[in-house]
């Protein structure tokens, strides 16, 4: 259970520290020394779980640089738009009643109420503020995926709509289930570090639902022909892979969560050093695939190499060796490089890949936990995975459809045309290019 703070498997520690001062550490004194250590690791746990919240904060940015890049000049503020209008509408729903619904306990999701702040307590080994505000950022994560692959056409008001039912209803249910000491893992013993299913195959699921009932944009599919269509700027698209980079240390670090002893710190370090490599192999698998599939390589599967190495790392970043991890990153890398023309094939329009990193490589990340953590099965593994895609298909299935044969959720062959910054934003991110 994620909920539960390591800061307890220090309790030997504490137990032990009056043993470590003879003649100094009388009988009276243990209460005292247990105190300050308890103190001590409260204040590191909390910490651990700020720091590592705002470094999954700042992925957020990662996000929307990554989406400006890869869109169409006539597109970037719209993408600018919904990125900082999910990550405010995943705050507000995680606090009224996603925080909660995923950590009130039950076998299949908590309660409906607003998140209440306890006092501070060094027994509860960190501050609830800290908790909140990191499990918040994982939150807004699900709805960025989302984003980018239903990019160019999707109505902005809609696409809001969604993400707070995302956002406060079915990320906190599916993160209940095992998070939360729910069904997948009080029944299945399911294992998922840091996200790769609960996460971002979550927010992946959503996505192609999204994408299959929302339809490719104009143009993408034509005589049996798949035409593509750059992005507006390839520095942007890399920077944002930089940042989300430098952001999955908070996302897969801080899921240790607990940084008050010598064994959780050093757990954290090589969940950074895992979590490093895994993302390198995936850059030089893609680079490499695409130089010998294609005759020249791709920049934007390199981009998204790295990010399906790092999904691919998410579920299990602690137990694996280094050559391990680099075996992970580069075959999570290899089946988003495969998926890629898979999905065109299908003509499923996916504007950034988010389809084949977050939601490929997180089944595939997922399914090998076993083999480098025996506490997990792959029996488990397969049940989490299943039960999550099934659960969060079938209900965006039926949001998308609900609001397309209601509200709409396609904005014109016009303003498609002539792009979303002009008609649902009014501002132009590139004003000297906004016919490109």
């Amino acid at each position: 259970m994620r909920k539960i703070a390591k800061i307890m498997s220090g309790a030997a520690v504490l137990s032990a520290l009056p043993m470590l001062t003879p003649g100094i550490a009388l009988a009276q004194d243990a209460p005292t020394l247990e105190s300050l250590a308890a103190n001590d690791a409260f204040v590191f746990n909390t910490l651990l779980f700020l720091i590592g919240g705002f470094l999954v904060m700042w992925m957020a940015a990662g996000f929307a640089m990554l989406e400006a890049g890869l869109v169409r000049t006539k597109n970037v503020s719209m993408q600018c738009l919904k990125n900082i209008s999910l990550y405010s509408v995943a705050g507000l729903m995680f606090w009224v009643v996603g925080y909660k619904l995923m950590y009130g306990g039950g076998t299949f999701f908590g309660t409906f109420e607003v998140m209440s702040f306890t006092p501070e307590d060094s027994e509860t080994g960190y501050s609830s503020y800290s908790d909140w505000f990191f499990q918040m950022v994982f939150c807004a994560t699900t709805a960025s995926i989302v984003s980018g692959t239903i990019a160019e056409r999707i109505k902005f008001w809609p696409f809001i709509i969604f993400t707070v039912l995302l956002t406060g209803f079915i990320y906190p249910i599916v993160g209940s289930w095992e998070w939360g000491g729910g069904y997948l893992d009080s029944k299945w013993g399911f294992s998922d570090f840091a996200g790769s299913t609960l996460v971002h195959s979550t927010g992946g699921w959503a996505a192609l639902i999204g994408a299959i009932i929302l339809g490719p944009r104009k143009g993408k599919y034509l005589d049996g022909r798949v035409n593509p269509i750059p992005g507006s700027n390839m520095p942007l698209a890399t920077l944002g892979v930089f940042i989300l980079w430098l952001g999955w240390f908070g996302f897969n670090g801080a899921s240790q969560l607990a940084m008050g002893t010598i064994t959780d710190a050093d757990s954290i370090a090589k969940v950074f050093v895992n979590t490093n490599m895994a993302a390198v192999a995936g850059v030089l698998v893609a680079v490499i695939y695409t130089q010998l599939r294609y005759k020249k390589i791709d920049l934007t599967m390199a981009l998204n190499g790295a990010l399906a190495g790092l999904v691919a790392i998410t579920a299990e970043p602690l137990t694996p060796s280094v050559p391990a991890a680099l075996l992970i990153g580069g075959l999570g890398s290899f089946l988003a490089c495969l998926t890629v023309p898979l999905l065109d094939k299908l003509k499923i329009d996916d504007v950034v890949g988010a389809i084949p990193v977050h939601l490929v490589a997180g089944i595939f990340g997922t399914l090998v936990v076993p083999l480098t953590n025996s506490d997990a099965s792959f029996i488990g593994q397969l049940v989490g995975v299943l039960m999550v895609g099934v659960f969060v298909s079938t209900v965006s299935a039926i949001i998308w459809t609900v609001m397309k044969v209601t509200i709409g959720i396609r904005v014109s062959e016009e303003q498609e045309y002539d792009g979303l910054d002009a008609h649902e934003v009014g501002i132009a991110s590139y004003p000297e290019f906004v016919n490109s």
